[in-house]
């Protein structure tokens, strides 16, 4: 029996945070843990996307508010039952990455945050800090930080 009962993963949708929920699903199936994936997002203001929609034109249809959130969640749902996790949760939270993981971590009483290394060697990530950075620096639970980006 693992010690981690409860796993979050914190996707964005991107290639290497998929990676991240490929890995957290393979830990949550070995473990009979419940993985809880989650994806910040900031609520899109109706007059932001209109004037976003008026700038942008024929690339339009890339504003979508927070509606790309829940087909991230359900894109990493896929993936994480084909890498073996059964109990599932999927969290689309408001907030900053970091902070809203952190949040998360402590209302589910997480063992275990789960994250992709992007950002972390960047320039941009040195100087101000990056999402795996920070939330292993701020975590109450474990952080593995999956390497998925080379």
């Amino acid at each position: 029996m693992s010690a981690y009962r409860t796993i979050v993963v914190g996707t964005d949708g991107s290639d290497s945070s998929l990676k991240a929920v490929d890995k957290a699903a393979t830990l949550a199936s070995d473990a009979g843990a419940q993985l809880v994936i989650a994806c910040a997002y900031y609520p899109a203001d109706p007059k932001d996307i209109e004037a976003a929609q008026d700038t942008l034109r024929e690339d339009a249809y890339q504003i979508t508010g927070s509606a790309p959130t829940f087909e991230i969640l359900r894109t990493a749902r896929e993936r994480a039952q084909a890498a073996g996790a059964t109990d599932i949760v999927e969290r689309a939270v408001v907030g900053a990455p970091v902070d809203s993981l952190l949040t998360l971590i402590d209302e589910v009483s997480a063992d275990l945050l789960v994250i992709g290394n992007r950002g972390l060697n960047t320039l941009t990530g040195r100087l101000l800090g990056s999402v795996p950075s920070d939330a292993a620096r701020k975590s109450t639970s474990d952080v593995l930080i999956v390497h998925t980006v080379r």
